[in-house]
């Protein structure tokens, strides 16, 4: 009973916080794991102020220097400060044809950083899908326990292996909720580094 007891306590706990972050989700995103609104695109309308980019969206990758350096630029890996030190050092090196240039720079980061985070986002759906799933599951193992112990006369070996099972499926999904909101960050950091790429490169402009 003390086992019973502890384990619907513990069921309570987790699904009583997958409720309240699922309450805050959109409706029209039920897989939406984050309190964070699902926002897949970058807004490149806070940021650019510029000609259009149609154009240059289509032409950056005919260009190999621009495109090596829109991977590089995107990379997580590359430090801010050594991202604007090689847009200042392409601005430098493109002549007359500086704004140009870094218009088509732009058009490149922006693209390659919008997909980076579509992807992100919809990773993060799947996420919450397995949580979903994770969650369903323990409850049925849950309710496979608790008629294990109605029953009359109750079978130890037959509760103990069920009760191993759900324990070993709650820990799983507790390890996978504590990542939650480490993983929900990723978007934010996307566009946290677009924001100060696209800064670096509005300066280098003028």
């Amino acid at each position: 009973m003390i086992l019973r007891s502890l384990l619907v306590a513990l069921i309570s706990l987790i699904f009583a916080d997958a409720a309240t972050a699922q309450a805050l989700q959109q409706q029209s995103q039920p897989d939406w794991p984050c309190r964070q609104v699902r926002v897949p695109e970058l807004a490149v309308a806070g940021v650019w102020t510029g000609p259009p980019l149609d154009d240059a969206m289509k032409h950056w990758r005919d260009d190999q220097t621009i495109a090596d350096l829109v991977s590089r630029l995107s990379q997580r890996r590359t430090p801010i400060d050594e991202a604007e030190r090689l847009v200042a050092q392409f601005a430098q090196s493109a002549g007359d044809k500086r704004k140009e240039r870094l218009m088509t720079l732009f058009a490149g980061v922006y693209e390659r950083m919008n997909d980076e985070r579509h992807e992100v986002v919809n990773g993060l759906d799947r996420f919450g899908r397995r949580l979903k799933d994770m969650a369903e599951k323990a409850r049925e193992e849950t309710q496979t326990l608790r008629d294990l112990q109605d029953q009359k006369p109750p079978d130890p070996e037959a509760i103990k292996k069920a009760s191993e099972a759900l324990q070993w499926r709650l820990r799983l999904f507790e390890e996978q909720r504590r990542m939650v909101g480490y993983v929900c960050e990723s978007p934010a950091l996307i566009e946290q580094r677009f924001g100060a790429l696209a800064r670096a490169i509005e300066q280098a402009m003028e």
